[in-house]
């Protein structure tokens, strides 16, 4: 594929499906464990899942910081032409060193503190074992799932998002056949859930590394030069990315600790489930982001600006069509998403509808907004990037999380995500419209 001569719109299109099919089966992971056990455990399992949600996004952010950060350089490096200390080898091997750092970070920290990670979190007496039986077999298998996203980002940006979205897809449809087969064949609850996921990963990996074995493979570890320096500019580059992701974690332990504080445990359960529901939207955001970020970035290596506009346009059409579709489940089939997540009570059924409309209002604005994050970062405009992601997923949300229910009570608390993209999607869109009109003219 020719990112710099191809049609923008079959190019987009293509890397819009694969890149949809690697998200589509990333959430299905979370989807599937929450689904099983919710069914074998009831709304308890529901709840011991939202609480090592924040878990997975800490492994997952680690990843896309190395791996977005590290890709967009690598593209735009060869949009430019740029060879030898400046070339795409050492932005690849500079990521795949970070990655392994953050790895063994990652690795160290889940492993030997599990259970106060999981306290902070929101677990109580009763959840914390549940949570920690999940994690038991994921903790073997921590580094696999940081290494898939890195890994799955190279791919894209080396011509093969096809073979990205295959690995995903063969770790994807070995969790859920697993998730059946342990949790409900050999009976092992919600630990079976955490080895179906830890064993999907495994061949997500194995799968992965077989481009670099590839004849088509222009991934090359080369001997480092200005280590520190590039590690930097990978960092600055895969921020937004990472905190986008990372934020999702924070958000999460919030929510756990007003909920538990102004609405107990059901609410808890109806949660868990939205949990899921917005990574699901969120994996969508950032399929349109992923596909557009190779396109952009090589072209503007190479300062094809129309391109980069025709791109956009593509962008945004996708971003639109998730955003109507996903508000528009939320909105007329909440109870929908309670019987596929769990075997729910009658307290359950009770609240989730008004919950699931109110929050999935929130679902209008937030592909638009994640996509921003990595149309900025494919630019290399880091500090819009870094502003959309700090503010949606900290300042803003995390205000009001904690400032709605103390004014207007618990139910308020749904209000405070919808609030915040709202408040982000505006001067978002108005700094996408300035830099459309002073493409090819000022650059940017």
């Amino acid at each position: 594929m020719d990112l710099l001569r191809e049609k923008v719109g079959r190019l987009y299109t293509r890397y819009l499906a694969a890149a949809f099919g690697s998200a589509l089966i990333s959430s299905i992971y979370g989807m599937v464990d929450m689904a099983m056990v919710g069914q074998y455990q009831g709304p308890e399992g529901t709840a011991a899942l939202a609480v090592v949600a924040p878990i997975w996004n800490l492994i997952y952010s680690m990843g896309l910081l190395t791996g977005i950060g590290g890709s967009v350089l690598f593209s735009t490096a060869r949009g430019s032409g740029a060879r030898g200390a400046e070339g795409e080898a050492q932005y690849f091997t500079a990521a795949l060193l970070g990655s392994l750092v953050l790895a063994a970070l990652c690795w160290g920290v889940v492993g030997f503190f599990d259970a106060p990670l999981l306290r902070f979190f929101g677990a109580e007496d009763t959840l914390l074992p549940l949570a920690r039986q999940y994690l038991l077999p994921v903790k073997f298998g921590v580094p696999l799932f940081l290494l898939n996203q890195m890994l799955s980002c190279f791919l894209r940006n080396d011509g093969a998002p096809g073979l990205a979205t295959g690995a995903v897809l063969a770790g994807g449809i070995f969790n859920v056949f697993g998730d059946y087969f342990f949790v409900f064949g050999l009976d092992m609850g919600i630990f079976g859930a955490g080895l179906a996921t830890v064993l999907g990963a495994l061949i997500t990996f194995c799968v992965l590394l077989s481009h670099l074995f590839s004849p088509k493979n222009t991934l090359r570890m080369v001997r480092p030069t200005r280590l520190a320096v590039r590690l930097g500019k990978i960092g600055t580059a895969g921020f937004s990315a990472c905190f986008v992701d990372a934020a999702m974690g924070i958000l999460t332990i919030l929510f756990n600790r007003q909920i538990m504080a102004y609405a107990g445990a059901d609410a808890l359960a109806v949660y868990g489930i939205l949990v899921n529901i917005s990574t699901f939207v969120q994996c969508c955001a950032y399929s349109v982001g992923q596909a557009a970020q190779p396109i952009l970035s090589i072209n503007f290596g190479a300062g094809r600006w129309d391109r980069i506009r025709a791109t956009l346009r593509w962008a945004l059409l996708a971003a639109a069509v998730f955003s109507i579709l996903w508000t528009a489940a939320a909105l007329g089939a909440p109870l929908a998403f309670v019987y596929i997540f769990m075997s729910p009570t009658d307290k359950v059924l009770a609240i989730a509808p008004a919950i699931i409309r109110c929050y999935g209002l929130s679902f209008l604005l937030l592909p638009f907004n994640i996509f921003s994050t990595y149309y900025f970062q494919s630019l290399l405009r880091p500090l819009p990037a870094m502003a959309v992601s700090v503010a949606r997923g900290a300042l803003i949300s995390g205000f009001l999380i904690q400032i709605l229910p103390a004014l207007l009570g618990g139910d308020a608390l749904w209000l405070a995500m919808p609030i915040t993209e709202l408040v982000v999607a505006l001067p978002v869109a108005a700094l996408m419209l300035r830099d459309t009109r002073r493409m090819g003219r000022t650059g940017l």
